[in-house]
């Protein structure tokens, strides 16, 4: 009598396979929010989500493959003629009209589809914030602006799964097969896996201090508002997130402007005309009474659709000028529908300092690019 045995070996990875997609999947999420960052971070579902840690955004190229029906009839898929040779073009995506916006008329082509995604604000954040600094900032008398950064600096056998250093495991993995006399990468042990360490290293910075300015007189209307608040909305993330004892100021203005609570900053509204000199001269004298250039480095960012009373516009230029001297870096930010730049912007152009910055914005999406502008790294001057 003979006994029969089957051998077989089970593919374990098949056990993984929803952890696999799902890393897949979180992967995907991570490259269309840095691919469709500019759109996202203005999004109002952020900008209002009121301190939630997570929050839905429409992302477009978030999609799983399938297949499509091709509603052209182009014939770009099946089984060739053999007659082809390199560099033959097969086929072409779209029509010659597609995204032209001179099509006859209403068509029947499917749009594009957005999903929406549950996305960390914490994740935006890191992806946002990981080229942003305070720019040109010096050493002053007395350093006390801490900035917090993490340094992977030792290997373990025990802990968090997210740490795990892959080409030290697979190394272990290779060694202890090797030594069994079956040299390979797999089988992975418990005992090869490796674990990556951190310290948290803190940098001393000299004092720092941010005046937000804003227009919120009667010519701002809800999409000028909204684009202010959502810069001004990062601008104070990026800075709490980054830098641990900065200080700031907020600052709203008509004709006359005032210091506000963060708050009042980013809900009260306002009406009536607008001169922008009242915030300048504002900012000067919190600077001379409370922020000596000596003990701070000093940034003044004011925001307005550039509707200014014509007539303010030399004493904003000379004000202007007078805050140069004492800050490291004065922005404006204009928000305008037009092509065309308003007189106040068209006066503070005059201005030939390394320490001014100006951006104008048309769409939601640039308040990305003022951001960036702003905020340079050092390495970027």
């Amino acid at each position: 009598m003979t006994d029969d045995f089957i051998l077989s070996r089970e593919d374990w990875s098949l056990h993984r396979k929803g952890q696999i997609d799902q890393a897949r999947h979180q992967e995907k999420v991570r490259e269309a929010i840095k691919k469709n960052l500019p759109q996202i971070i203005s999004e109002e579902a952020i900008i209002l989500s009121d301190g939630r840690k997570t929050v839905k955004v429409p992302i477009r190229s978030l999609e799983e493959y399938r297949i499509r029906y091709d509603f052209n009839k182009q014939k770009q898929v099946g089984q060739g003629n053999g007659k082809t040779k390199v560099g033959d073009v097969l086929g072409r995506d779209g029509s010659p009209s597609s995204g032209t916006g001179k099509g006859p008329g209403a068509g029947e082509q499917p749009g594009v589809d957005y999903y929406e995604a549950e996305v960390e604000i914490e994740e935006i954040q890191k992806l946002l914030f990981a080229d942003l600094s305070l720019p040109n900032m010096e050493e002053k008398r007395v350093p006390e602006l801490e900035t917090e950064s993490y340094r992977f600096n030792e290997v373990r056998k025990k802990g968090l799964q997210g740490n795990i250093d892959r080409k030290r495991t697979l190394l272990e993995a290779l060694k202890r097969n090797a030594r069994q006399g079956n040299p390979g990468f797999y089988p992975v042990l418990p005992d090869d896996m490796r674990y990556k360490t951190w310290e948290i290293h803190n940098e001393r910075h000299s004092n720092a201090v941010v005046l937000a300015l804003m227009d919120t007189s009667g010519s701002m209307g809800n999409f000028e508002k909204y684009i202010a608040r959502t810069f001004f909305y990062w601008m104070t993330r990026f800075l709490r997130t980054k830098y641990h004892a900065v200080k700031l100021v907020f600052i709203s203005h008509h004709t006359e402007a005032k210091e506000v609570t963060e708050e009042e900053f980013f809900t009260k509204g306002e009406s009536g005309g607008t001169r922008c000199s009242s915030a300048y001269q504002l900012a000067l004298n919190i600077i001379n009474e409370r922020f000596p250039p000596q003990d701070y480095n000093t940034y003044a960012f004011h925001f307005s659709d550039g509707d200014n009373l014509s007539s303010d516009n030399e004493n904003c230029l000379r004000l202007v000028n007078q805050l140069l001297e004492r800050t490291n870096l004065f922005g404006y930010g204009e928000i305008v529908r037009s092509h065309f730049s308003s007189t106040l912007m068209n006066a503070l152009r005059k201005i030939q300092n390394d320490k001014f910055s100006s951006v104008t914005i048309r769409d939601r999406s640039e308040v990305y690019d003022a951001l960036k502008t702003f905020f340079k790294t050092n390495e970027a001057h």
